[in-house]
């Protein structure tokens, strides 16, 4: 009897657990089901308000095609709104002023509006308190950007990227104020502002140094290299390249920062008059660029590759490095004068035409050529090469001529065109004597050298050590 009992209850307890489990499950599933829609319905109405909002910012975009100031005008009224209320729990003001932001910037910049973007970050800065700062620092990058590439604005950037340096610090945020310096840095360089991009990259690098940050330390090295090259301290732009060379031999180095590193290592082994190994330094640097689509520093890399050519005095290959494959697709557009450029000066160092090459540097392409920090930097000795060449084809004919009239004929004063003479006489570049009594330089006929004179000497050398191998040879028999 006992456990008859004993067995009815554990059946009832059972039933009744059983019951409870499926009772809590289908509650479950109820919740989740209404969880679901809920979703469901919050989503869907996201879709229709983002879609209201393209619809809106497209009639502000067509309005801006026949007035733009009306158009900036209903963008700035969105971006001055007061932020989302509480009870906003689809977040669809927020969202409209994050849309807002990105499509004003992007009409301003395509309207070159300096002053509106200006503007633009400025008003964005309380609207990022409200949101993540991981979206904050989103949205400011893509408005930086967008104030970036708006062009002649260089001022304007520099002092707008300083101004915003200084809120990140006042915010706290300091992986955007380490961006921001590395954009700061860069418009310096572009602005020809070397000593002030040292300023700012110096403290920088201690910094990325402490908390490691390799990748962004390359950036920073590769620029401290390039501003101090433009400085002329050449002992500490080559230690910058080799110590940002070396913190990127220990990272994955993305392609189009290795071709920066390339580029850089070219222009240094350039500057020490090894131009081969600047060549192959510009070559590589070159199909990086190209394989990641940079055209304006292939085009760079480019120019420097038929640099060394020319300095190497082999200019006759221009021509057939400009038609291969793929140089071939930059000959064209809007980088098209800097290779034309360079062809020009290949063809007058070929023709030994010092006129031309004046003509090319100062009037035809001045920008491309005397603009460029590089090329003017090696411009005295290619300068120095033409007036030789161009001297040596004036005087070839002649076996005596006056100086006078070589000046005449080369259109520079007489008193350089002596001293250069001189100069090529001394160097034995030119065999020939200068008469300064008549005013005249006198050419030697170039003598074929004598064969036998060095066998005969080379012939007594090899018996020489003969000799002493015998005698020594004769002194450990005795």
């Amino acid at each position: 009897e006992y456990c008859t009992v004993r067995y009815v209850r554990l059946q009832i307890l059972k039933s009744s657990t059983m019951t409870g489990t499926a009772t809590i499950k289908r509650e479950k599933d109820q919740i989740a089901a209404r969880a679901k829609g809920a979703a469901g319905a919050a989503v869907a109405g996201m879709d229709v308000d983002v879609a209201s909002l393209t619809d809106e910012f497209d009639g502000y975009d067509k309005l801006a095609e026949s007035n733009v100031d009306e158009a900036i005008a209903s963008y700035e009224r969105v971006v001055t709104a007061a932020d989302a209320s509480a009870d906003d729990a689809a977040g669809v003001t927020l969202k409209r002023k994050e849309m807002a932001f990105v499509r004003a910037a992007q009409l301003f910049k395509k309207h070159n509006h300096t002053n509106a973007m200006k503007d633009l970050i400025g008003a964005v800065r309380p609207f990022l308190s409200v949101i993540s700062k991981a979206k904050g620092g989103k949205l400011f990058r893509v408005l930086l950007d967008n104030f970036l590439e708006i062009d002649n604005a260089t001022d304007e950037q520099v002092a707008v990227t300083a101004e915003c340096i200084e809120w990140t610090i006042d915010a706290k945020r300091r992986f955007l104020k380490q961006t921001l310096e590395i954009i700061l840095t860069k418009l310096h360089i572009k602005a020809r502002q070397f000593q002030d991009a040292l300023a700012v990259a110096q403290p920088l690098i201690r910094e990325l140094k402490r908390l490691d940050d390799k990748m962004q330390l390359v950036e920073v090295q590769l620029m401290e290299s390039i501003a101090y090259y433009a400085l002329s301290n050449y002992p500490k732009s080559r230690g910058s390249l080799v110590s940002a060379r070396t913190t990127a031999n220990g990272i994955y180095c993305p392609p189009k920062m290795q071709s920066a590193l390339d580029l850089q290592s070219g222009i240094m082994a350039a500057q020490e008059q090894d131009f081969k190994t600047g060549f192959s330094y510009f070559y590589e640097s070159f199909e990086g660029f190209d394989s990641t689509t940079v055209p304006d520093q292939a085009v760079l890399a480019l120019k420097y590759m038929l640099l060394c050519k020319i300095m190497t005095g082999e200019a006759d290959t221009v021509p057939a490095i400009l038609s291969g494959k793929l140089a071939l697709k930059y000959s064209t557009g809007n980088n098209s004068r800097a290779l034309e450029s360079m062809r020009v000066i290949a063809c007058a160092n070929l023709e030994r035409s010092l006129e031309n090459f004046e003509t090319a540097f100062k009037v035809d392409y001045k920008v491309e050529l005397e603009d460029d920090i590089i090329i003017m930097s090696h411009v005295k000795r290619m300068y120095d090469d033409m007036l030789q060449n161009n001297l040596c084809r004036i005087v070839e004919p002649f076996s005596r001529v006056e100086i006078a009239h070589v000046a005449k004929l080369i259109k520079l004063d007489r008193s350089l065109v002596e001293t250069k003479l001189s100069q090529m006489i001394l160097d034995k570049k030119l065999p020939g004597i200068l008469d300064q009594g008549s005013g005249t330089l006198e050419i030697f006929e170039v003598a074929d050298e004598d064969k036998a004179y060095s066998a005969a000497l080379q012939t007594i050398e090899h018996t020489s050590q003969v000799v002493e191998a015998l005698f020594a040879k004769a002194k450990k028999l005795s």
